[in-house]
């Protein structure tokens, strides 16, 4: 099962979380621990350079997007590789919604498409849309919602 995905900008604040299967209580623990991961590796790593760390028996994959970090958890069939082709298709469809590796304005101005976009890429914590095309017909064909 994919645990979470969160993406943070340089600083560290959280953009956009999804959690699945993650009790409220444990949410903050893992928010910090994947900040402070990021903190600790990510200086200097180049653009979808993936890092790979392993907590509590659960796989963590991470990068940089632009000025983005995006972090990947998952368990059970989850593992490093399974997370990596996660990671491959979640940033693929960020870099096509935003037509580059994401600035945090441009992360923030493509919000509600993003948040779409995850949606359709997974569902109740498992890879459910992989094709670019497909996932772009989907995130078409949902009505605009108001934030």
């Amino acid at each position: 099962m994919i645990l979470a995905v969160l993406f943070a900008n340089s600083e560290g604040n959280i953009l956009v979380e999804r959690f699945n299967g993650v009790p409220a209580e444990e949410r903050l623990h893992w928010r910090s621990f994947l900040v402070k991961l990021g903190a600790d590796n990510l200086k200097g790593v180049k653009n979808e350079e993936l890092l790979v760390a392993s907590h509590k028996s659960v796989y963590i994959v991470y990068t940089v997007l632009g000025d983005v970090s995006v972090y990947i958890v998952g368990k059970d069939e989850y593992d490093e590789l399974a997370l990596a082709e996660v990671i491959f298709v979640i940033t693929s469809a960020v870099k096509d919604v935003c037509g580059k590796p994401p600035t945090e304005r441009l992360f923030l101005d493509k919000y509600g498409k993003i948040c779409l976009t995850l949606d359709e890429i997974i569902w109740k914590g498992y890879l459910e849309n992989t094709e670019k095309d497909r996932i772009r017909r989907l995130v078409r064909l949902k009505p605009p919602t108001e934030f």
